[in-house]
């Protein structure tokens, strides 16, 4: 990538794993690589899981960590409205970049994610956004290199694609950079997550407390799905909108409601 020509003017970067994260350090490599000027405005602490929530009932404090970076007491989707709407008012991003996730997000986990979550919220005040992620096999052994190296083409190649009235969810293979596959257009499918369950146990003064904890399983889904993409090393990404209204259901709930 000519870094003396970059791609875009100006880049905001968030996640959900938190703005301490491995996976931030490298986009905000990729970032320096691709834009003029970097923002970071990312969760103080780890907010997986919380999807597109914002807050509403609690007030948002900042702290400034750095030139242009922010750590927010919110969820991801917070760090995007303070940054759009307080921090980088007088000047908007041109793109938002969202993770790199430590993990994948796939399937019906995209629902919870707050990395895709941050990216839908950018979406509403209709700028560009990409959410990323890095899938792994062994939690201590990420290659965050895959994402570091693959990462800058990736997000010129979508940006330079233009709008697509949706935001782009990218998942890249555990595989070595120079072993994955060609960046391909997925569909969200099932992906892994088969359900949720509650894990009791019990604190040092015997009070029962719980951990929620998704079940995942393998299993095939469809030949175009971002999971079978990524389980055959390819790098997948999913244009995602927030219209989700089932249109076949919509057809026989209207068919059913007719009939009486």
């Amino acid at each position: 990538m000519n870094t003396s020509n970059p791609l875009v003017s100006r880049v905001l970067l968030t996640n959900d794993d938190g703005i301490d994260a491995p996976g931030l350090a490298v986009l905000e490599q990729v970032a320096a690589r691709i834009a003029a000027e970097v923002w970071v405005v990312a969760p103080e602490h780890d907010q997986s899981g919380t999807s597109h929530s914002i807050s509403l009932h609690a007030p948002l404090r900042y702290s400034r960590q750095g030139e242009r970076r922010f750590g927010v007491s919110g969820t991801p989707g917070d760090c995007v409205v303070m940054a759009v709407r307080h921090l980088m008012v007088d000047h908007p991003p041109d793109l938002v970049l969202s993770g790199v996730n430590r993990g994948a997000n796939l399937g019906v986990e995209t629902v919870f994610s707050g990395t895709v979550g941050a990216a839908m919220t950018a979406m509403l005040f209709g700028l560009p956004a990409i959410a990323l992620s890095q899938t792994f096999r062994d939690a201590a052994a990420v290659r965050w290199d895959t994402a570091r190296m693959l990462a800058p083409e990736v997000i010129a190649r979508l940006y330079r694609a233009g709008s697509l009235h949706a935001c782009l969810n990218v998942n890249f293979p555990d595989v070595p950079p120079e072993e994955a596959g060609p960046l391909t257009p997925t569909r969200q499918g099932a992906g892994v997550v088969k359900s949720i369950n509650v894990v009791p146990r019990v604190d040092p003064r015997g009070f029962t407390y719980h951990w929620l904890q998704f079940h995942r399983e393998s299993h095939e889904d469809a030949p175009d799905s971002e999971t079978a993409v990524v389980r055959a090393g390819g790098i997948s990404v999913t244009p995602l909108q927030f219209e989700r209204t089932g249109e076949a259901a919509l057809e026989l709930l209207r068919t059913r409601l007719a009939a009486g």
